[in-house]
């Protein structure tokens, strides 16, 4: 058997307040990493949305402006219905 003992010791109430801080601290870097992840995460898909809008009202606009020539529709006025 070593000599170890089979229950960890007592920390002393000065080991217990050191442990309780580095807690602490360790807990607020881990919610400013996150809180800097989603920051990060909100900026580049809003960067993203906004371009995605972009392109779709340029291309919305083109296809508006091509639509009836390429469905073959045409103007609807010019074509008179056969009776």
């Amino acid at each position: 058997m070593s000599n170890e003992p089979e229950f960890p010791r007592q920390m002393t109430p000065e080991e217990a307040k050191a442990r309780s801080k580095r807690n602490v601290i360790l807990a607020l870097a881990l919610v400013a990493f996150m809180a800097i992840v989603m920051l990060i995460t909100m900026t580049r898909l809003k960067s993203g949305v906004a371009r995605n809008q972009d392109w779709d009202g340029q291309a919305g606009a083109e296809q508006a402006a091509t639509a009836p020539a390429e469905t073959g529709q045409g103007d609807s006025a010019a074509e008179a219905p056969e009776s």
